[in-house]
């Protein structure tokens, strides 16, 4: 399942199938304007060259948060600190609903500037290490995708992004090292 937060930090586009092609897509206004849309979220496209630098920071330690969790590590007090001043910047309206299931309380962003996008992603981490655990959050195990997923499958054994794409390519991998070796060893 898709989530904010991995959307946003995996728009650093690695090549799954190994190939040299990788991408920084965050500079791209098209995918800045999908991104938006998809969230519901509001900011000027293109952004500002500040503006795209901030993001690329932000990206980066929240990838860095992200991996620490990832190989079984807590939040620390500055990773804490760090989330809290970057959510500190998105004000919200809080709005109660009624839903299909009943009342629910939306938070709507005031802002419409990235700093108010990068406070959304930051919440959204927080609440998926909050409500869920940040020992589910993986790096796929095909190591030319490097893409951050969160494993919400019951065993918590999910080892790459997509079953279909690099956990099929990762199969075919094995197997034909495999067959080379039984082929070598004849």
């Amino acid at each position: 399942m898709d989530r904010l937060w991995t959307d946003f930090v995996n728009s650093d586009y690695h090549d799954w199938r190994g190939g040299d092609r990788s991408e920084d897509r965050l500079g791209k206004a098209e995918w800045q304007q999908a991104f938006l849309k998809q969230w519901q979220l509001n900011a000027p496209i293109p952004a500002s060259s500040e503006e795209e630098g901030a993001l690329r920071n932000f990206r980066n330690e929240l990838q860095a948060i992200a991996t620490r969790l990832s190989d079984g590590n807590t939040l620390t007090d500055r990773d804490q600190e760090w989330l809290n001043g970057m959510m500190q910047e998105g004000q919200v309206i809080r709005r109660l609903n009624t839903g299909d299931e009943g009342l629910n309380l939306s938070l709507i962003p005031v802002g419409t500037q990235w700093q108010q996008v990068m406070a959304e992603v930051a919440a959204d981490f927080a609440i998926t290490v909050v409500e869920g655990d940040g020992r589910r959050i993986r790096i796929c195990d095909n190591t030319d995708c490097r893409w951050i997923f969160y494993d919400d499958t019951r065993s918590r054994t999910q080892k790459y992004c997509d079953d279909k794409m690099c956990g099929n390519l990762m199969k075919v991998r094995r197997f034909r090292a495999k067959q080379k070796k039984d082929q070598q060893q004849e």
